[in-house]
């Protein structure tokens, strides 16, 4: 009040307004930022044309995961959108994204786990063999991971290291979302991370071309599909038990 020169009713409805568009949290007391993504390449050089898509693919994924559940998220773009849902649930949360770790570091429902190792500064990400040693001694519920491109072969990454490390991510899951929008079909990367068939639920946008889906189908996993325009989706396949379970 003192610094804008402004009454605390406007405060509140300024917070309130805020709070209404996702940019903040308020909390007993305070008020936390909740909003954009942080400032690194990773994030300001993607296309905003998919946003609306990454959002509504986010929703979907983070309504999948269950109170208490442990999760594990990595550090891609469409990952920091479904963290963005899951702060002030009750969870355990395993990361190696500065951002995503960031956004829990003062949620007192959620238990956080950052794992260590080197940073990369265009995806404020840890990886390599510390990372990688971290997560031989964890079990998570659930890893959510995100990719570079998804082909016949599988998921891709361009960054060697990360994919060793997302890896590692797949070893220490009980089930495997990977999220990805439809523009990520049908390109490859450096590095091969899994094979369709290690992943247990895909969840993309109803732009996603009908022969990925049935490449999905027949790789045995399960798809949802969002619909960016309003953040709903369908199934295009019924609810199955984890493969890793």
């Amino acid at each position: 009040m003192r610094e804008l020169a402004v009454s605390e009713s406007t405060i509140r409805r300024d917070l309130d307004a805020l709070e209404e568009r996702g940019a903040v949290r308020r909390t007993h007391g305070g008020v936390l930022y909740a909003g954009g993504m942080p400032r690194l390449a990773e994030f300001d050089e993607r296309q905003p044309a998919h946003w609306p898509a990454k959002r509504a693919i986010a929703a979907r994924a983070a309504d999948l995961i269950a109170d208490g559940e442990t999760v594990l998220l990595d550090g891609g773009t469409t990952t920091y959108e479904v963290a963005r849902l899951l702060v002030g649930r009750s969870l355990q949360v395993v990361t190696n994204s500065l951002p995503v770790a960031n956004l829990f570091a003062s949620e007192s429902r959620t238990d956080l786990v950052l794992l260590g190792g080197y940073v990369s500064p265009r995806t404020g990400v840890c990886l390599g063999p510390y990372a990688n040693e971290l997560l031989g001694r964890l079990h998570v519920t659930t890893t959510v991971l995100s990719a570079a491109g998804i082909a016949a072969e599988g998921l891709f990454n361009s960054h060697l290291l990360l994919a060793e490390t997302e890896q590692a991510m797949l070893r220490a899951a009980g089930r495997v979302i990977v999220v990805a929008d439809s523009s990520k079909f049908g390109r490859r990367s450096l590095t091969l991370v899994a094979p369709l068939a290690e992943i247990d639920v895909f969840v993309s946008d109803d732009a996603l071309a009908q022969p990925w889906r049935d490449a999905i189908a027949a790789a045995g996993a399960e798809l949802l599909l969002a619909a960016a325009a309003d953040g709903a989706g369908d199934d295009s396949s019924p609810p199955r038990r984890s493969r890793r379970a």
